[in-house]
This record gives structure tokens, C-alpha cells and sequence, in this order.
């Protein structure tokens, strides 16, 4: 894992801390953020609780099941084990410049100062992507699971309802969104641990009416459904589950202490990686058969889960019941989420003018009320689903979140890359980080190099047999980023960034809790240090 330094403790630093770190400013201890207007309302177990389960999802208890049918146990496994070392890249190198730079804009801004405007507006629309689609997909299972509760209400009359629910909440502002989704991610991982157990319990023959069943369903129907065919189609799949990890470098800006819990966030993607996803994998292939019929024929999203089969395979037919009570949190967190992230994305684009200028609003209590309104309005595309005819156009759009995230992960690691050269460029030493990124540069040319192989292979399986719609839906972002690209430049006159000319400053901020204001706060965490205990540091990272 990477390690936090202080930095007035490294011996043969080049520069003094003093250097290091720019001249306090009483704009780092405001609540409002002044770049952006946002308020500073995120608190440290805030970020670190949606670094470990805020946007687990539907796609995570329901989607894999379509991946466990494509694929196979051992195909999931190697799925959400390949990615998972992506995302874990991903992160190493979002984290040691989101800790640096944690004022408004993410990634996105960090692409303007290190390569390109023009880069980074083609990076932001297909982030907002992902999110539109993610939104879509979560209103619609969530109306779902109410008319397969009752059908009194039509599927959209659930929707319009919950749609202004959530857009009232999201206008409450950023404290409330993170105090919910502290608990709403609590309750997902209490959930996804109890099923653990019951499987742990199911497989060794402690289910009333059951034998030992052990590692059946990988002899029969077997670890792989379609060789590698199916090895890669999974990669889609999690690449989808994966979606959210980065969102940590989004609410950095509106997280009080940032140098304190972006480092702390980003080392328990590592046990989300761990115990989420791998655990996921491991126990819905031990439990669930892949070639189960309800995976692709079930009535309803509840039956398609690889819980509900498991469960009901025990022998309780009413838990898919339970089961869609817990999809039913998930998608609270889910739709609250991506309207959070969305609306941020979108936010920072119109106040760099990448998006309409309307949009870079916020009031006096750091609300993004037109962003988050026009954000809100793109969960209506759950609505195609409604008609049978656009039921295939609604698929497509959902989809795109796949293809969107190797785009946007990749990018992440080329700026990474541009970063560390113009600040060796500008003869400063790595000590000088308050986050270091573990493994660079290789973590780096890594994370580079096999999401912009993964984004180019992904829709291979649409050749053979050649099938023009989903060919079109798995590669049309990859000519759409470059057309961004290429109009924003011409428009703006936008110029590449030169390492020597790069600003390296600007936007660097200190926690609003840091009590002495001339004091030159390092952001190391005062519960990680070098003296920890491991118990300790387990705990903290966990």
C-alpha cells in the first residue's frame, strides 16, 4: 500500500517545508469552497464509507448474475480480479494527485492543467456518461421492484415519485447526502456479510434439508460457460461494477480534511477490492449454478440475482422477498449517488465553460441546484424501457457505461503520468507528495495500457457473428471522445500543456480542521503512522 509521509520528517528533501507547501490561505479554512462554491460538508468517515460501498449497487447483486451465465465461477473470479488490480491502480494514481490537488473539478481539471482544456472536456462528458447511465438503470430496477411488489401503480408512476423524492433530497446539500449514504453503505456491507455466512453455512451442509454441496456448481455445470469468450465478456460486465471507485477524486472538494481522508479512502478500496467484489464473486459462484434458468429468464430483477437462487435453492421460495429488500437499499445509495457524482461532473465542466454556464450554479448554502436538476432529468431514460420497442435503445444507452470507463480510467493514468514528469520536469523530488502512489511509474504505464487494451477488445464478441447494433453501442464513445476532443480544440484554441510551463500550485488547500493556520499541516493521518500497531492500521484502512 502506498505509504502518507510528513513531509518535514524526510531527510534530504530538496526543498524545505516551507517550499513544499504554498503560504496558507484563509480560503483553505472556509466552509464554502470559493473556486467552485460547493460547501466543504464531507466528513473524513464520510469519504471512507463511499470508498467502500457507496455506489454498490444493483449492478453488483443483480448484473453479475448475467456475468456468472456468460462466463462461469471461475470466469467471474478472474473477471473481478483482473479489473479489481485496474481499479487498484486507478486509484493509487487518482489518490496521490486528488490529496495534492483537491479543489474543484476532479480529474477532469487535473486533465486541463497537465495536458489539455480540450482533453479534459472530452474526459468530463464521457464521465457524465456513465452516470446518466448507471441513473437510468437504477430508477428503473427500483420501479421495478415496486411493481413486482404491487402493479397498482404503473412502472412510471413509481418513477415520478421517486424522482422527486431523491431531487428534493439531493437539495437538502452535501452533509445530509453524506450522513445517508454513511448508513445506507453500512447496511450493504452488514447484507453482503451475512450472505457470506449463510453461504460459508449453505455449502458445508448447515441448511435443515440440504447435503454439503461444497464446490458442486464448479464440476457441474463447470468453472467456464464459454472458454474465453466468456472470460471476456465479464471484463464488460465488472467493468461496470467497478464504475464508482474514482468518485472519491469528485467529493475531495467538498470533504473537509482532505489530506487526511482522500489517503485514508483510497487505501479501503483496497479491501473493497478484497472483501466486495472478490468475496461477491467467490460466494455467488460457490452458491448459485450458472447455468440457472432465473439468470436469464427470471420474472423479475429479484430473480435474476444469484442470492435469490441461492436462497431459494435452501429451500426459502419467500426470500426473494429479503433479497429485493436489500436491492431495494442498494438502489437508494445507487440512484443518490449518481445523481451526486453527475451533478458534480457536470458542475465543474460549466464553471471551466465545457458545459452551458447555467449549470456552474450554486446557491448560498453550496447547492448545485441546476446541476443537479438537469442530472436528475436524464433518469427518465429508464422510461424507454417501458416500451418494448425502446427497450433496445434503453439497453444500449446502459451499455455505454462500460466502454465510458476504460476511457475515463485510462485517461486517469496518462495525466497521472504527466503529472509526475512536470513536477520532475520542475525539479521537485517525490518526498515532497503528501501521497505517494505505490508501484509508480509501472502501477501507472499499467493502468494505461490495459484499460486502452480493454476499451479497444471489449466488443469483439459483436464480430463473430457480426451484429451492426451492438457493435455501434460497444465503440461509438471511442470516435465521440476524439470528435470532442478535436471541436473543443479548434473551437477554443486550446494549446498542449508543456511540462516546464505547468502549474503545479494552484488549488492546493489545507483541512478546514487544522487548528493552527500557520502550521505547516502535512495531512498525514494521526490514527496511520509508521508507529501503528498492525491491528491498528488494518482498522483505519478497513
Amino acid at each position: 500500500m502506498a505509504d502518507v509521509k510528513v513531509i518535514a520528517n524526510v531527510e534530504g528533501s530538496p526543498q524545505t517545508s516551507e517550499s513544499t507547501h504554498p503560504p496558507p490561505n484563509e480560503g483553505d479554512f472556509q466552509a464554502i469552497d470559493p473556486h467552485s462554491g460547493v460547501k466543504r460538508g464531507l466528513k473524513t468517515r464520510h469519504l471512507s464509507m463511499m470508498a467502500l460501498a457507496g455506489i454498490i449497487g444493483p449492478g453488483l447483486l443483480i448484473g453479475s448474475g448475467g456475468a456468472l451465465a456468460s462466463g462461469g465461477p471461475a470466469a467471474l473470479l478472474i473477471g473481478f480480479g483482473v479489473i479489481g488490480i485496474i481499479a487498484f491502480s486507478i486509484m493509487q494514481s487518482l489518490g496521490e494527485m486528488t490529496t495534492l490537488y483537491p479543489s474543484g473539478g476532479a480529474f477532469t481539471s487535473l486533465a486541463d492543467r497537465f495536458v489539455d482544456p480540450a482533453f479534459g472536456c472530452a474526459v468530463g462528458w464521457n464521465y457524465f456518461v456513465i452516470w446518466i447511465a448507471v441513473l437510468a438503470n437504477e430508477y428503473n430496477v427500483l420501479s421495478s421492484i415496486f411493481v413486482f411488489w404491487s402493479d397498482k401503480v404503473p412502472l412510471w408512476g413509481y418513477f415520478l415519485l421517486f424522482w422527486f423524492a431523491f431531487l428534493g433530497f439531493q437539495l437538502l446539500g452535501v452533509t445530509t447526502f453524506g450522513e445517508a449514504e454513511f448508513w445506507l453503505a453500512l447496511i450493504k456491507l452488514l447484507g453482503l456479510t451475512a450472505y457470506f455466512f449463510f453461504s460459508i453455512v449453505y455449502v458445508s451442509g448447515g441448511v435443515p434439508g440440504n447435503g454439503a454441496i461444497g464446490f458442486r456448481y464448479w464440476h457441474d455445470p463447470g468453472a467456464f460457460s464459454n472458454g474465453f469468450r466468456g472470460v471476456a465478456s465479464v471484463f464488460v460486465f465488472c467493468s461496470t461494477f467497478y464504475a464508482g471507485c474514482e468518485s472519491v477524486a469528485v467529493a475531495a472538494t467538498e470533504t473537509k480534511n482532505p489530506r487526511v481522508a482522500v489517503p485514508r479512502a483510497i487505501r479501503q478500496v483496497f479491501w473493497r477490492i478484497i472483501f466486495v467484489y472478490m468475496g461477491s464473486a467467490f460466494f455467488f459462484g460457490l452458491t448459485c449454478p450458472a447455468d440457472a434458468d432465473s439468470l436469464a429468464n427470471g420474472k423479475s430483477r429479484a430473480l435474476k440475482s444469484p442470492m435469490t437462487i441461492a436462497i431459494q435453492n435452501a429451500g426459502w421460495e419467500a426470500g426473494v422477498h429479503l433479497i429485493n429488500t436489500f436491492i431495494l437499499i442498494t438502489c437508494l445509495s445507487a440512484v443518490n449517488s449518481s445523481i451526486y457524482i453527475g451533478s458534480r461532473t457536470v458542475l465543474f465542466m460549466a464553471q471551466e465553460k465545457k458545459a452551458p454556464r447555467f449549470l456552474g450554479y450554486t446557491d448560498r448554502r453550496g447547492v448545485p441546484v441546476s446541476a443537479i436538476v438537469f442530472t436528475n432529468l436524464f433518469g427518465a431514460l429508464s422510461m424507454m424501457n417501458v416500451s418494448t420497442g425502446a427497450g433496445a435503445a434503453y439497453t444500449y444507452i446502459v451499455n455505454l457505461s462500460g466502454v465510458s470507463t476504460f476511457l475515463v480510467w485510462g485517461a486517469i493514468s496518462f495525466i497521472h503520468l504527466r503529472f509526475r514528469s512536470a513536477w520532475a520536469k520542475q525539479g521537485r523530488h517525490e518526498n515532497q507528495l503528501p501521497f505517494k502512489s505505490a508501484l509508480y511509474p509501472w502501477n501507472a504505464y499499467f493502468g494505461l495500457a490495459a484499460n486502452v487494451f480493454l476499451a479497444f477488445v471489449q466488443g469483439w464478441q459483436t464480430l463473430s457473428p457480426f451484429n451492426a447494433g451492438n457493435f455501434v453501442d460497444a465503440y461509438i464513445l471511442l470516435p465521440i471522445f476524439a470528435i470532442i476532443y478535436f471541436v473543443y480544440k479548434v473551437v477554443f484554441k486550446t494549446k498542449h500543456q508543456r511540462l516546464l510551463e505547468v502549474d503545479l500550485d494552484t488549488n492546493r488547500r489545507k483541512d478546514v480542521d487544522t487548528h493552527d493556520h500557520e502550521k505547516d499541516y502535512s495531512g498525514e493521518d494521526p490514527l496511520y503512522t509508521a508507529k501503528s500497531s498492525l491491528w491498528r492500521r488494518i482498522a483505519v484502512n478497513f
